[in-house]
């Protein structure tokens, strides 16, 4: 029977992997939603959505947690500078209700977007304030923390073994080295809760034993993930930046509090990098998936690109690299043959001749390895049409590129009494009430654009999705329509179908 090898950071090794629990427990650090993701963040995910499907394949099930960090991640790892999402609602004009909606509704589009699987629970740390508030007063009846006058801070002198999972040397800690020392007693030390400003108020705070405030953003994934998972998580994924502090603060309070095993496998992500820097929104550095669309570039070219390197590798973005991917994705789509029917078969079975595809994706994921062997498949003359269809079916259950996807060939370009030109496919056939609508509706999110009311466009954009009608918008200024599922027939009334609010 074929395993799953992974590397785990905890040990600096590749072992086989072997869950404890079923449904596998698997739990991912989610977005802090106070800006858009970018694509470096986005590449995190995509690791995890093929560790989930590599899974899967395996005849695992899957219980799969990704926490939305909503309040308390600071500008700065010493726990000091300004909560992002009070930063965000600032730069925005918005509360931090509204900012907190607005940009996890666009990191779901993102994922979506690029085929990630949903996880099965999206917790957000504002909705577990009493189980943060819980395990920080575990910790306090355990001995491990103290008060200074900003907060409630974790005692790292107290957990023994505070420094094996990131291998730090605690000889070369120094204060203003890593981290501020304030009141801290130790430069690793860390805020559990946080008091809120005597001379301002906060739009989200919390009334607790210690005073007025907001937890620490490394309480909220150890509260969340344990409220959700089995301890120990058989497998805790993210972003190699949060190896250091993020995952070595998490395993010292939830294992500090509960005595036992955090987590069993590690696994992380390495950076995409831009000038020799990693892809970060604090630098400026960075680009979003929506900017790769509007370069009339599809989202599944990125996750394309994603696949030329190891997950564990530095990946440099160009936009030459994922044009280059985009190419090579429409060049693998055109030579997998269109149909199968009426073959005898050459006796094989797609899965025997997906065996180093396999191979591949179970050895820690390796997909550059994994692609070059389904390249192999598509170009094997000695394999039938049939058998090539359902070994590209099988292998994109991991991929998730669409493969067997049809491209749309037949479009039509129609330009409204503005001068505003709109691309529907041409094999789409709408009733004209319909059409009219859609057109209508595609004009009043280019007026909601450009007068800056995002919300408003990104509301349209949304219930247009839910009845199958993807919208983009393409450099030249031309709006691209696909229709993907049939909208409605006969007299089907159009102003009740677009009533998106």
């Amino acid at each position: 029977m074929r395993a799953l090898y992974i590397y785990n950071t905890a040990s600096r090794n590749k072992e086989r992997f072997e869950p404890l629990h079923d449904p596998v427990a698997m739990y991912c650090c989610g977005p802090t939603v106070y800006n858009y993701a970018h694509i470096g963040n986005l590449r995190t995910y995509i690791f995890e959505d093929i560790l989930k499907r590599a899974l899967v394949s395996l005849g695992y099930s899957v219980t799969h947690v990704v926490n939305v960090t909503d309040v308390g991640h600071l500008t700065s790892d010493a726990d000091t500078g300004e909560d992002k999402m009070e930063k965000g609602a600032a730069r925005e004009g918005k509360s931090v209700w509204e900012i907190a909606s607005f940009f996890f509704g666009k990191f779901k589009e993102n994922i979506h977007d690029l085929n990630i699987i949903e996880p099965d629970v999206w917790p957000k740390a504002t909705e577990h304030i009493s189980r943060m508030i819980e395990e920080i007063r575990e910790l306090e009846r355990r001995g491990f923390t103290y008060r200074t006058s900003d907060g409630i801070y974790f005692d790292t002198t107290k957990f023994h073994s505070y420094c094996d999972f990131a291998r730090l040397d605690p000889a070369n800690l120094r204060a203003g080295g890593r981290v501020e020392m304030g009141e801290k007693r130790a430069v690793t030390d860390f805020a559990l809760w946080k008091f809120s400003p005597e001379d301002t108020r906060r739009q989200m705070e919390w009334e607790s034993p210690w005073g007025i405030g907001f937890p620490g953003w490394h309480i909220e994934c150890s509260a969340m993930s344990l409220a959700y998972l089995p301890q120990p998580i058989d497998i805790h994924c993210g972003g190699a930046d949060h190896i250091r502090v993020h995952h070595t603060n998490e395993i010292a309070q939830a294992e500090a509090a509960t005595g036992k095993q955090f987590v069993r496998y590690w696994a992380h992500g390495e950076f995409l990098v831009v000038d020799k820097g990693k892809m970060a929104k604090s630098g400026g550095n960075f680009v979003t998936l929506d900017a790769l669309k509007e370069s009339g570039m599809p989202a599944l070219a990125f996750r394309m690109f994603c696949f030329t390197a190891h997950y564990r590798s530095p990946l440099t973005f160009s936009w030459e690299g994922v044009q280059a991917a985009a190419q090579s994705l429409e060049n693998l789509r055109k030579i997998i043959p269109s149909s199968g029917c009426g073959e005898s078969g050459d006796g094989k079975d797609a899965k025997a001749v997906l065996h180093a595809f396999y191979d591949a994706v179970y050895d820690d994921l390796n997909m550059p390895r994994a692609l070059a062997a389904l390249w192999e498949v598509v170009r094997d003359s000695s394999l039938s049409n049939t058998v090539k269809r359902e070994a590209v079916r099988l292998a994109d259950e991991i991929l998730g590129l669409d493969l067997l996807s049809a491209p749309h060939h037949n479009e039509e370009v129609v330009t409204d009494q503005d001068g505003m030109k709109i691309k529907f496919d041409a094999s789409t056939q709408l009733p004209s009430a319909l059409r009219k609508k859609i057109v209508e509706k595609i004009r009043e999110r280019r007026l909601a654009r450009t007068g800056r009311d995002f919300q408003a466009a990104d509301r349209i954009r949304n219930g247009f999705a839910r009845l199958g009608i993807t919208i983009r918008d393409l450099p030249d200024g031309t709006t691209e329509c696909t229709v993907s599922q049939p909208v409605a027939t006969g007299d089907e009334n159009p102003e009740v179908l677009f009533k998106f609010e």
